[in-house]
């Protein structure tokens, strides 16, 4: 089975994430997507708000399951058995981050990173982005899955 995880803090999930996945799932025989808790972070949605964001977006794609992990990204593709780690890049800064990233996993793993470029009218979209647009009362629906609720 090729299994690809798909890390993020998801915060929350956004149309390109949305696209990645639904991309992804002609690739793989499934996709997990692994929500990550960074204690040093500060999210706007809990835990349990941006598990249910996901699973509602994919309730009718059997392929995606949802996961919450904590550690090394490498360890939860170990312990679920995924060869694969799915990425989404937006655009040049995105592709340098992940490329260390990715050599760093190669390095210490045999786990493989899979890049896919996202659809031009998803590129501008981050998580950052909607939480602004949240925080200052703007349409943030037009930038997220239906599934993602205030």
């Amino acid at each position: 089975m090729k299994r690809a995880l798909f890390p993020g803090s998801f915060d929350p999930i956004t149309l390109g994430h949305y696209d990645i996945i639904n991309r992804g799932v002609n690739l793989f025989d499934e996709i997990v997507v692994a929500i990550g808790v960074n204690a040093q972070k500060d999210y706007m949605f809990s835990l349990d708000q941006r598990k249910k964001f996901i699973e509602e977006a994919f309730a009718n794609q059997p392929k995606v399951k949802v996961i919450t992990y904590e550690g090394l990204t490498i360890d939860v593709c170990k312990k679920i058995d995924a060869g694969f780690i799915l990425r989404g890049l937006r655009n040049p800064a995105d592709f340098e981050f992940e490329k260390a990233i990715a050599h760093t996993n190669r390095k210490l793993s045999k786990i493989e990173t899979v890049f896919l470029l996202t659809a031009s009218r998803t590129s501008y979209i981050s998580s950052s982005i909607v939480r602004d647009v949240i925080r200052n009362g703007g349409d943030f629906t037009v930038l997220v899955p239906d599934s993602v609720k205030v």
